[in-house]
């Protein structure tokens, strides 16, 4: 009989006590012990076993549960008896960073993380009774701690109670810090990344750098945000991301293993589809790894949809994309169509470097997971080095689908009844919806802090083709910038073969060429549209889609002229 797959249980043991289904990842333990590493920073996308892992290894490790070997019985790390004896012989401190989400502003961000840091103390507050443990300095120090401490109270309230920790047990600690990058990635996207730097810069040294009662520590976080911004002094830091071949198949299922839980479950006929939808993840060499949230909820509901793209808002992502350039927009509708992306990767996330550097862009987009490396290049006479990307699965595709469709659908309700009217070659119901649309959607475009009516509708109608190559796709092909005649084009609609739509309209071909008004060279906006007009002639645009077979009178053209947040179509 099959176990349960519980869903959203991190408790390891609360899955071991209820013999939910688990995949017997203990062997990390050993592993990590045997590395030998002070500090391990360990980046996995999100949802990929992290907060479990670090529920395993407190269990494991922590004087708190001494004498409950009986949880890892039957488990590989309890086959080796030295291994055995290091279970429940160590004093342990272990936080997560994950509740820090949806934080607007700086200081309900700190106050957030004080926070965290006090429910620690107050785990600990025994330690207050025991005789001749602390002075009273320390024990005022120690009751300082609280949801407002000082600044330097909070740099060093984990080093201090390593300290208690190590004087009580007479052991050096393990201290366990689960997502760690949230707050630099919340920081970022809610616009305070400076302050949480220096706040978090001055927590991690005092804890994982000038730390004497340390013995092994482990962050774990989707991201390594650069050693510049908040590890500037940590050489003891061993970095271990999507690319390392350090504890490759400890986080996420591996081929085999899906393969396993699929027959205990009665799944083993849907396995190809499962691959399909959910395998493509790779961490250094191993290949075929899979997304355990994706599994584990297909098990329980035995349907396929989107389950991890669904875990979360995306709103780094989308920002990242939504906001990018034209260059950005043209690559990842190349990613849509199955293309891949030669760049390459700088595995130090550098946030504020992300409104400017695409590198970044993608180097954040593989580690968290929504890329997957399809090759690697190393030029040793050019000394370098690129990478081949691709999107990881099916589920990331949809869930990339339906959040360009979102941007349009959430901000511009009018974006509906434009393609209805664009179809039909309606422009007077064209001009109308598109102006809303733009309207309502430019600023959500522009990442300028003063946004410029030269750049802004170039972000904005790059976006706009994401969109409609997404509500289109079943009917028609979209492209952008792709070379035609004498120059490029900027939007090409084609239908696709076999489309069958009792509107026979429906069935032409658009080109559209979008331009920005100029005073100097044109009067008025009508102007601007002629222009347009005059370029894909000039241009020979159509010729690609008449080598193809469809007859000139079938193909539309289209002039989008843009001023400000105003745009004519003709």
């Amino acid at each position: 009989m099959a176990r349960t797959a519980a869903i959203g249980v991190q408790d390891f043991e609360t899955i071991i006590q209820n013999d939910y289904f688990y995949v017997d990842k203990t062997d990390f333990i050993r592993e990590w012990w045997e590395n030998g590493d002070s500090v391990t920073l360990i980046t996995r996308p999100r949802r990929f076993g992290k907060t479990l892992t670090m529920s395993m290894t407190e269990r494991f490790f922590s004087v708190e549960y001494a004498g409950q070997g009986e949880l890892f019985d039957g488990l590989g790390i309890w086959r080796e008896e030295k291994y055995r004896k290091l279970q429940g012989a160590y004093p342990v401190i272990s936080l997560s960073f994950a509740p820090v989400k949806g934080m607007n502003d700086f200081r309900d961000m700190r106050r957030m993380m004080c926070r965290l840091i006090y429910e620690q103390y107050n785990r600990y507050r025994y330690l207050l009774d025991i005789d001749g443990l602390m002075d009273e300095k320390e024990k005022e120090l120690f009751r300082a701690v609280s949801r407002d401490m000082d600044e330097d109270i909070a740099a060093m309230s984990l080093h201090m109670l390593s300290g208690l920790l190590m004087r009580q047990y007479k052991k050096k600690v393990i201290i366990l810090l689960d997502e760690y990058d949230t707050p630099m990635q919340e920081a970022y996207v809610c616009g305070y990344w400076q302050e949480i730097v220096a706040f978090m810069r001055n927590l991690l040294n005092a804890t994982f750098k000038t730390n004497p009662f340390l013995d092994k520590a482990i962050l774990t976080g989707i991201t390594r945000v650069s050693k510049e911004s908040i590890f500037s002094d940590l050489n003891n830091l061993t970095v271990v991301t999507s690319t390392s071949n350090k504890y490759a198949v400890s986080f996420g299922f591996t081929q085999q293993e899906v393969s396993s839980a699929l027959d205990e479950f009665g799944l083993s006929d849907r396995e190809e589809r499962v691959r399909d939808w959910y395998d493509g993840f790779t961490f250094g060499k191993q290949t075929d790894i899979y997304n355990p949230w994706s599994i584990i909820c297909f098990l329980s509901e035995k349907r396929f949809s989107t389950y991890w793209a669904n875990t979360s808002s995306n709103s780094l992502v989308g920002k990242l994309i939504r906001e990018g350039s034209r260059e950005v927009k043209i690559i990842m509708e190349n990613l849509l169509k199955g293309g891949t992306l030669r760049t390459k990767i700088d595995e130090q996330i550098v946030f504020n470097q992300l409104d400017h550097n695409e590198s970044a862009i993608w180097s954040l987009l593989l580690a968290s997971g929504y890329l997957k490396v399809e090759a690697y290049t190393f030029d040793p006479d050019l000394e370098k080095e690129e990478y081949i990307l691709k999107l990881t699965n099916k589920e990331v595709r949809l869930m990339f689908q339906n959040m360009i469709e979102g941007w349009f659908k959430n901000y511009a309700p009018a974006y509906n009844d434009f393609v209805k009217a664009l179809l039909t070659d309606d422009k007077k119901a064209m001009n109308h919806y598109m102006n809303k649309v733009a309207l309502a959607t430019f600023s959500n475009f522009d990442t300028g802090k003063h946004p410029s009516e030269t750049t802004e509708p170039e972000r904005f109608y790059y976006g706009f083709v994401l969109g409609l190559m997404v509500e289109l796709s079943d009917r028609y092909t979209v492209t952008s910038n792709r070379e035609s005649g004498f120059g490029r084009y900027d939007v090409v609609i084609r239908p696709k073969s076999g489309t069958n739509h009792q509107d026979a309209a429906r069935n032409d071909a658009m080109i559209m060429e979008f331009k920005v008004h100029d005073p100097e060279d044109e009067a008025t906006l009508k102007d601007t549209v002629a222009a347009a007009h005059r370029q894909i002639e000039e241009k020979r645009y159509a010729a690609a889609l008449e080598a193809e077979g469809i007859p000139a009178e079938r193909i539309r053209r289209y002039g989008f002229a843009f001023e400000g947040k105003k745009v004519l179509i003709g």
